[in-house]
């Protein structure tokens, strides 16, 4: 739903903004599964509200309540057991060495420590900090940032942490301070403009209040050191000096290009073939439940990752299977839907053709 502009008070301080687009009852975290129907489909929710900040220019959801988000043992979004993501991460390792160097570096977010084990591998002395962390790897804090927590750093690392951050320029500020206003960062995060080009309804979730381009960086922070676009597109980086952080300031030139006709797509429930979604993760859960809502049915959800495997996804409460399962109870003229067209090789080889493949970011 395209929304338009407001004006609301908070603190006593008048907040333009421009409203974008807005859905309501979905799930606060995307990235957990459950053991039952049941519960997948009783998970906590919240509503969005994607606005555009007339003072800063930053984007993000006004509806976000960070008291909702709790990271636990429960919370899975690893997507390093694809071959494709983990080309994706060493991409990024590369990139991280060349410019952040080898030595005193810290992963904030660290997730489930594949990535900070891959750097470890290269002979990059790193430590991690992540509450939803499993392992004993003893270079890595089970705990949030707060200041302290780890010796300075040369180089910080923010791989898809700051779209969760409400306040994310405060945030910056806090790494910066604690870390003596010196230093480089690295930030990845998904890239707005892709989801907005390719009317990604899919890719909207609760749990990223934060929606970034890379002029935003070019506002907070005085001159980038490097950034590009990576993932087909989906994600993108930037390297940045801490000392040249500074407040967002809107660019009226550069404001966000908001297709009207952003969740056509979703709306649309022609297609009456029995189908399946292949990928369990963020993409498939906003996919299947907001076609759901229109009427669409689907049989379950393939994905590979073991630790979804055998659970059911938040709201929309689709079984997930192993692909080898899933390739056992599938019809010859179901359609597969694939949220990631970065995948679709790894998916070809189990599929072998034996079923329609429908790659949903090139429809």
């Amino acid at each position: 739903m395209w929304l338009g502009n407001l004006c609301e008070i908070q603190g006593g301080q008048i907040k333009m903004h421009k409203e974008l687009y807005s859905q309501q009852d979905l799930p606060v975290l995307q990235n957990c599964v459950y053991e039952t129907h049941e519960k997948a489909v009783e998970c906590a929710t919240g509503n969005i509200r994607i606005v555009e900040d007339q003072n800063t220019g930053l984007v993000y959801n006004a509806d976000f309540d960070p008291k909702k988000m709790v990271y636990d043992r429960y919370y899975n979004n690893e997507q390093g057991i694809s071959r494709s993501f983990r080309s994706h991460l060493t991409q990024v390792a590369q990139i991280v060495k060349s410019r952040l160097g080898s030595k005193a570096l810290v992963e904030i977010g660290c997730g489930k420590g594949l990535f900070l084990e891959m750097m470890v591998d290269l002979g990059m002395d790193v430590q991690g900090i992540d509450p939803a962390y499993e392992g004993k790897n003893p270079r890595i804090s089970k705990k949030y940032f707060e200041p302290g927590i780890t010796e300075k750093a040369n180089g910080i690392i923010l791989r898809h942490v700051l779209e969760h951050i409400s306040d994310p320029v405060s945030f910056l500020r806090q790494i910066a301070a604690a870390n003596e206003d010196r230093g480089l960062i690295y930030i990845e995060v998904p890239c707005f403009e892709w989801i907005c080009q390719r009317r990604a309804w899919y890719d909207i979730f609760y749990e990223h209040v934060n929606y970034f381009r890379i002029s935003d960086f070019e506002r907070i922070f005085e001159g980038l050191i490097q950034s590009g676009h990576f993932f087909g597109g989906q994600y993108f980086y930037i390297l940045a000096d801490l000392k040249n952080l500074r407040n967002a300031v809107l660019d009226k030139d550069d404001k966000v290009e908001f297709p009207r006709d952003f969740d056509r797509s979703a709306i649309d429930s022609t297609d009456s073939h029995d189908s399946v979604i292949w990928g369990g993760a963020s993409k498939g859960v906003i996919f299947s439940l907001l076609k759901m809502r229109q009427g669409k049915t689907f049989r379950f959800a393939i994905d590979i990752n073991p630790a979804k495997q055998g659970k059911y996804l938040p709201s929309s409460g689709l079984r997930v299977c192993s692909p080898e399962e899933g390739m056992k109870e599938i019809n010859p003229t179901d359609v597969i839907y694939v949220m990631n067209s970065n995948y679709m090789d790894e998916i070809h080889q189990y599929t072998n053709g034996k079923n329609r493949l429908i790659s949903i970011d090139h429809e």
